[in-house]
């Protein structure tokens, strides 16, 4: 195995919801009450299907609400579930998920940057880093799906996540919990741990992530390393 590289070149991208979170409830009410409040069909395969998607992805090609150039419908769906989101997320509260705070202030005493990467807006993540008290850890290292034109699984949001914090990305970890995540790390020539939150492990052992864990408890500055050699 190759010597660790030093933790002042290395860097740490997380995803949002099922690494740093678990808001998939949230998500999943808030858009089957669009569908309702639409009076359009929705499943729950459908929704599976979609999570760690944009929006712009898959309310036209997985739920099929709209055609792919009808802009204006597109965007207006999309900004009504994500308010309904955060209206649930203010009446349920949100807490970080097990391990998440330990592995921060491990990265953090080590002083390894951390930078987060996400499909969800800018304005989810800043509601979500205020109501779990995560905000210090990431400052204004975050990337969300309106600073990049093109969403998971392509690099793009993991690229720019890694040029916030001055990292190459053959330096950067990501931690996700979504197959289209891992595809989106693997692209941007990054290292890959999959969290089980989401999808059970199986479903990663061919998907070219480094290491698969259950919990961020298990994950610290110095597994971190390791997987970077």
């Amino acid at each position: 195995m190759a010597t660790p590289p030093s933790f002042s070149q290395i860097g740490v991208v997380f995803d949002l919801d099922g690494v740093l979170i678990d808001s998939h409830d949230q998500h999943e009410r808030s858009w089957f009450q669009l569908a309702v409040e639409i009076g359009k069909p929705l499943t729950k395969e459908q929704f599976k299907e979609s999570f760690g998607m944009r929006n712009v992805m898959c309310i036209p090609h997985v739920f099929r609400w709209a055609a792919p150039e009808d802009h204006e419908t597109i965007h207006a769906l999309g900004e009504r579930k994500e308010a309904l989101y955060r209206e649930l997320l203010a009446v349920d509260g949100i807490d970080p998920l097990p391990g998440v705070v330990a592995l921060l202030e491990s990265l953090a005493a080590a002083g390894v940057p951390v930078s987060l990467g996400s499909s969800t807006s800018r304005k989810n993540i800043e509601v979500c880093f205020a109501t779990t008290g995560l905000a210090p850890y990431f400052g204004p290292n975050y990337t969300g799906a309106e600073d990049v034109s093109r969403g998971k699984p392509a690099p793009d949001v993991f690229l720019e996540a890694a040029r916030k914090i001055e990292r190459d990305p053959a330096n950067c970890l990501v931690i996700e919990d979504a197959h289209v995540g891992i595809e989106a790390a693997l692209a941007a020539g990054m290292r890959a741990l999959a969290v089980t939150t989401t999808h059970p492990r199986e479903s990663f052992l061919e998907s070219g992530a480094a290491h698969i864990v259950d919990s961020l408890a298990e994950v610290d500055a110095e597994t971190v390393r390791a997987l970077l050699s």
